[in-house]
């Protein structure tokens, strides 16, 4: 494998919008280390697969390194490994604390942190994270405090990395979903979700990942967050 050839990192890529993503950026002629706790070998040569809970410091060492060792090389790194749990916030559990701020905080930092480490090494490096459009708009009918704590979180860092890193040849931004068409959500639910967004409908998961494709070739565009929402962060 030449290594001229981009590399990028996902997270949360066994399915849905990370699947997407892989598949995205193979067709853009990237590799790509793809992670998640079960996600399985690939047949192509071009994708590397690392299971496990990108929250363990380990694992998001595994993955880098698999990154440098097999690529020689980090391009990208797209956070979008997260856990959503939808209840009033009184609901909450210890247990549902930990498992979100588990995958959506501790598994930004530690991948973000060693994957820069080999961006400033390269002196230049794309990192993206998928956080929610919950941030800017709650919903009265979706109580999700813990993904406004933890996603909340991601959208304030992505700002503070771009300046932190901005003259390093380093961009950091991000892309803030609605509710998007992907196996988390049943059937059943689709007509209620598709009415939280002012468009009335979900979103797909092609129209994220046509965001991060966008944000991927916007080399003057750093500390940004594209909402990808059907409007629902402008107000309903």
């Amino acid at each position: 494998m030449s290594k001229e050839q981009k590399v990028a990192i996902v997270t949360g890529a066994s399915q849905g919008i990370g699947a997407g993503l892989v598949q995205a950026y193979r067709e853009n002629g990237y590799a790509v280390v793809a992670n998640s706790r079960g996600i399985k070998p690939s047949s192509d040569e071009g994708v590397v697969t690392v299971p496990g809970n990108i929250g363990d410091r380990r694992i998001a060492e595994q993955v880098v390194n698999t990154a440098i060792e097999r690529f020689g090389r980090i391009d990208t790194l797209i956070n979008n490994a997260g856990i959503f749990i939808g209840k009033p916030f009184t609901d909450y559990t210890q247990e549902d604390f930990n498992s979100v701020l588990d995958v959506n905080v501790a598994g930004f930092f530690h991948v973000t942190q060693l994957a820069l480490g080999q961006m400033l090494k390269q002196g230049r490096g794309h990192i993206v994270q998928i956080t929610t459009a919950l941030v800017d708009q709650p919903l009265s009918d979706i109580p999700s405090g813990l993904a406004a704590l933890t996603k909340g979180g991601l959208d304030a860092v992505t700002r503070g990395l771009a300046i932190e890193y901005a003259k390093t040849g380093i961009r950091v931004n991000a892309v803030a979903p609605g509710i998007i068409r992907t196996p988390m959500h049943a059937p059943a639910t689709h007509e209620f979700l598709a009415g939280q967004h002012p468009m009335g409908r979900l979103g797909e998961i092609e129209e994220i990942v046509d965001a991060v494709l966008y944000l991927e070739r916007a080399g003057f565009v750093t500390g940004e967050t594209i909402h990808v929402d059907g409007g629902q962060h402008a107000g309903r």
